[in-house]
């Protein structure tokens, strides 16, 4: 009886961190089942969907990255899709504001789910963490995203940790750039090297 009393008692105080996996784990089964995500977010569809509409392309390009970011569909993709299709400093440019916009977007959906379940966590390992990003949330921010990109997981983490949505927003805008720069080079790179080599 002890054990099912403690099970409900943890049942309820996670139960908004439950909702949060629950919901996307149903919105990655709903799309994959009837959209099928492979073909929505290869590189090749998102580069041409940029290329044959420039201006419907882009707002696209800025909602599948968002979507994507929920279905916990790596950014890279996107960006490589963005290099390929507009160059290095055009698809730089357009993936750091569609970047920016998919974070922004997964952070609020999140919230608005599951608020800051992740305070929750009283173990001591907890407590660090929070006082940690709580002491500069931005900075923490930023250095998360040198480090993790737009990385889903991490989006959907600091959704539910807690921290004010102006320092989330700031963190995100003074970390991606570095990063995004650093991928631009480096996808070009490649799509040289493979328009020699064919």
């Amino acid at each position: 009886m002890t054990t099912g009393r403690q099970g409900s008692l943890l049942l309820a105080r996670h139960r908004r961190l439950l909702a949060v996996i629950a919901f996307l784990g149903l919105l990655v089964a709903a799309f994959g089942m009837l959209f099928g995500a492979d073909e929505h977010f290869s590189p090749e569809t998102i580069q041409k969907g940029l290329l044959r509409h420039p201006v419907w392309g882009l707002l696209i390009y800025v909602g599948l990255f968002a979507l994507g970011n929920l279905l916990q569909v790596p950014g890279w993709l996107f960006l490589a899709a963005a290099v390929v299709a507009l160059g290095p400093a055009h698809g730089g440019v357009v993936t750091y504001l569609a970047a920016a916009t998919a974070c922004v977007a997964t952070f609020l959906v999140v919230r608005q789910i599951g608020g800051d379940a992740l305070r929750e966590f009283h173990q001591p390992w907890a407590r660090r963490l929070f006082a940690q990003l709580d002491s500069s949330p931005e900075l923490a921010v930023a250095g998360l995203r040198l480090m993790f990109q737009t990385m889903p997981a991490l989006n959907v983490a600091l959704g539910l940790s807690g921290i004010p949505f102006r320092a989330y927003l700031s963190g995100t805008l003074l970390g991606l750039p570095l990063p995004i720069t650093a991928y631009c080079l480096f996808f070009d790179q490649i799509a040289r090297l493979l328009g020699r080599g064919s």
